[in-house]
């Protein structure tokens, strides 16, 4: 910590321990009650007396458990402001878990309160918000550095979500379509788009991830998860003013479900209203990957590189395959009859090289040392198709990191 900058953290500590719960009035410094008022001016409070004994020695427990609360709210604040004392906190946590106290859950609103209130002075984020971060610079460097032969993914994605961000007034929420083969970098890229705009990535309260399966497995209770859908989001854009939502394998979502959440993403003029503009939903589909990898083949076909693939030529064909009524219920839905999505990002299939990348990110990322050889060994061992050209992998780069494990010692 700068010396700077440390008289001004100790005076805002003081006065974010006035506002904790048993920050003054009846605390001490280690944070067990002191005497209160009654007991100083009348005494030891008699038995049938106005508190009677026992709500006194409830009161006391309580001032007692509340002021121990104190030390780690503090605790807990400082490791999500500054990013400091979060190996003792979570070390302590593990060593003496306190059941009735879960620190995350009661201490959440004030924890929102403080991070606002500090964050309002300026000193805690750009975006006034501490929980949104916006590192559109970040996001841009780690798509360039590891996502892998997706020339057109980078550009749309970075320079859709950089304008929609920088705008003063979106006119819409911005809507996104990922379109291509299973494991060619569509969750890898939503995962990275959450963690460069949001403090806890995933795990932030302003993103929301839904998978079709798993959360609206059964079409007879679509009229319940409509409801429930349409809760979710509201309550998401209520908390925070910059929302993600993540719909993977959207293709199996209920057309239902999909026209039901069509008001959050339309033109509309929210004024007195919650603003769902300001939202980003980011949808996930294996649609449209056979009409992206035929482009790509017909280019490797034609000893064109597939880096000279436009967006205008890929995108047109990927719209029209989606327009065909017998696709889904994501092509039967009002957002694409209605041009809710902004953007069809495609994620052209992966080839040899592509899968040799991925292999070395994956050794990488684990501290393992590789060699050219190992790199080619991983590679060998996924399946390529089509059968004459062996050209692309048919699972991406979905398994790779699993196959570095017949490397290790």
């Amino acid at each position: 910590m700068g010396q700077g900058r440390l008289p001004a953290r100790l005076g805002l500590a003081c006065g974010l321990l006035l506002l904790l719960p048993g920050g003054s009035g009846g605390l001490g410094s280690r944070g067990t009650a002191t005497r209160g008022p009654w007991e100083e001016e009348q005494g030891p409070v008699a038995e049938g007396g106005p508190w009677g004994r026992a709500r006194y020695e409830a009161v006391k427990k309580h001032l007692g458990a509340v002021g121990a609360l104190s030390k780690r709210y503090w605790q807990y604040l400082a490791c999500k402001v500054w990013q400091e004392h979060c190996e003792e906190e979570e070390d302590e946590e593990q060593s003496s878990p306190s059941p009735g106290w879960s620190l995350p859950l009661v201490g959440q609103d004030y924890l929102e309160i403080l991070s606002a209130w500090y964050c309002s002075f300026g000193k805690c984020c750009k975006t006034g918000d501490c929980r949104i971060v916006n590192n559109l610079t970040g996001l841009e460097a780690d798509l360039n550095g590891q996502l892998h032969g997706q020339h057109l993914a980078k550009e749309v994605i970075v320079q859709a979500v950089q304008r929609f961000l920088q705008s003063p007034r979106p006119e819409k929420a911005l809507v996104l379509s990922f379109h291509g083969w299973s494991g060619t970098g569509k969750n890898f890229v939503a995962r990275m788009v959450a963690s460069h705009l949001y403090r806890d990535g995933l795990k932030s309260e302003c993103v929301r991830v839904f998978i079709s399966l798993l959360h609206f497995p059964h079409h007879k209770y679509v009229d319940s998860y409509k409801a429930q859908l349409k809760k979710q989001i509201s309550d998401t854009v209520q908390l925070c003013r910059q929302s993600l939502f993540i719909f993977d394998e959207a293709e199996k979502l209920h057309f239902g479900l999909l026209d039901a959440i069509k008001p959050f993403m339309a033109r509309y003029d929210s004024k007195g209203q919650v603003d769902y503009q300001r939202s980003i939903f980011l949808f996930l589909s294996n649609l449209g990957g056979n009409t992206i990898n035929e482009v790509a083949l017909d280019f490797w076909r034609a000893g064109r590189a597939r880096e000279e693939i436009s967006m205008e030529f890929l995108e047109q064909r990927l719209r029209l395959e989606l327009q065909e009524p017998e696709e889904s219920g994501y092509a039967c839905s009002l957002l694409l009859k209605e041009n809710l999505i902004d953007f069809f990002v495609p994620f052209l299939p992966l080839e040899y090289h592509h899968v040799k990348l991925c292999a070395r990110d994956a050794f990488l990322a684990r501290g393992l040392p590789y060699t050219e050889a190992a790199l080619d060994e991983v590679a060998r061992m996924m399946v390529f198709v089509p059968k004459e050209e062996k050209l692309f992998s048919a699972q991406g780069c979905k398994s790779v990191s699993q196959r570095i494990n017949y490397f290790l010692p």
